[in-house]
């Protein structure tokens, strides 16, 4: 009886003293998301959610109601961004095979998971946080269809507890149309993919089994059981592509299997035909512009521009950053959105080519993505402009609500060598 009376008044003072877990932070220019701004924001906290975002020259502030007041006069408030298509947390050292969790055998692989391959105690992620980078999808590859990802958070004690959206949705690599060629390869144009059209039937009779399998089987199959969400639209079908005549065949292909919820992941020569996606209803999961261009013809500014002709033309999109040494350049995604500034965004609609548009894209956005009222408290705060190198100085993260540690082994060795020559 004892014990069972301990239990509760500890269950008791433990939940009183969540409840009165009020934090307001208080005048800085809070950057929502949604492409608004506001100069002097009140954003109040309690417990893992957003509880409040007003414009503090027009209300007043009760300071009886809240617990801790942080005041940040001259800072600027983000929410957290994202790496969407990222192997953030599935890969520690490229070089190192064993570290590479990413890739399984086989060509056909829905039913993999990257979730339980996801490592929370990757020290690559402690590096991107520090940049304001606080989600990822982690995101598996090779073979046709590489696996399902999940939208993970960046302050987990492992891959259930970082989980913010499981199972989000299964990757389909579609075959290249053409082949050789490019900046770094011998003077010779590109080459028809002869194997092409042999390529796409692979995958059509692939995906007509598994909506066979989907409307009726009585024999068990993993691969097609991990499709039938795809085709009931309770998950997204990301379909990796950049070239032209790839893209329209997409288009095609998702009409023609009446997929619900397509993303396109790349997307290079989207900008030819924003119409069609955009009356297709496919976003883009763009890569981002610190790239040369994929054609010897192609203006070399034309990576940069993307983002704008995609606005321009109406398609959703947002920004990644795939390629060489993707995991670890994560943490140059907010400059990714400041070049795409650059080259014709606004400032807060790059914002939200990081934040809230990815969140749109990935289903995730009524949870998070956005600093607005009943979000989840997943923000951080930069000295300056946190899509330039310069002012890109994270003082301030939380996740869910969480004050998260913004320090990593190259932030201490930064210091302990400061420390050192500064006594010289």
């Amino acid at each position: 009886m004892r014990y069972l009376l301990a239990f509760i008044i500890i269950a008791l003072v433990t939940y009183s003293l969540q409840a009165q877990d009020r934090i307001l932070l208080s005048k800085a220019t809070v950057h929502i998301g949604n492409g608004k701004v506001i100069q002097q924001g009140l954003v109040g906290i309690e417990g893992d959610e957003i509880v409040l975002v007003e414009n503090g020259l027009a209300y007043t502030v009760d300071k009886a109601k809240w617990d801790t007041i942080i005041d940040l006069k001259g800072k600027h408030l983000y929410p957290g961004f994202f790496a969407p298509n990222s192997t953030l947390g599935l890969t520690e050292v490229d070089a190192v095979r064993a570290t590479r969790d990413f890739d399984e055998v086989g060509k056909f692989n829905p039913h993999v998971r990257s979730l339980i391959a996801f490592n929370a105690e990757s020290k690559v992620i402690s590096t991107v946080k520090t940049n304001g980078v606080l989600y990822a999808q982690a995101t598996p590859q090779g073979g046709v269809i590489s696996g399902t990802s999940s939208i993970v958070h960046m302050e987990g004690w492992n891959w259930e507890d970082a989980a913010v959206k499981v199972d989000d949705g299964v990757h389909l690599n579609w075959p290249e149309t053409l082949q050789g060629g490019g900046w770094w390869a011998e003077p010779a144009p590109k080459k028809a993919n002869e194997k092409y059209g042999e390529q796409k039937k692979e995958i059509n009779d692939f995906f007509k089994a598994a909506k066979a399998y989907s409307e009726g089987s009585e024999e068990f199959d993993g691969r097609y059981e991990a499709m039938k969400n795809i085709f009931e639209g309770e998950q997204r079908l990301y379909i990796h592509a950049n070239e032209l005549k790839a893209l329209l065949d997409i288009i095609e292909f998702c009409s023609e299997f009446k997929i619900k919820f397509p993303v396109i992941i790349g997307g290079y020569d989207a900008y030819m035909i924003t119409r069609q996606l955009k009356d297709a209803g496919i976003p883009i999961v763009l890569k981002g512009g610190h790239t040369l261009p994929e054609n010897e013809d192609d203006p070399v500014d034309l990576p940069y521009r993307l983002p704008k002709l995609l606005l321009d033309g109406g398609v959703k999109f947002c920004l990644q950053n795939s390629g060489r040494m993707e995991t670890m350049n994560s943490r140059n995604l907010p400059f990714l959105a400041g070049s795409a500034m650059a080259y014709g965004l606004t400032e807060e609609e790059a914002v939200r080519a990081v934040s809230l548009s990815t969140a749109e894209i990935l289903g995730v956005d009524k949870v998070t993505g956005s600093i607005e009222v009943g979000k989840k408290a997943t923000l951080f705060v930069s000295d300056g402009n946190a899509l330039e190198m310069k002012t890109n100085n994270v003082s301030l993260g939380m996740i869910n609500g969480k004050f998260i540690e913004l320090t990593n082994h190259q932030t201490e060795l930064y210091w302990k060598y400061k420390n050192k020559y500064d006594k010289q």
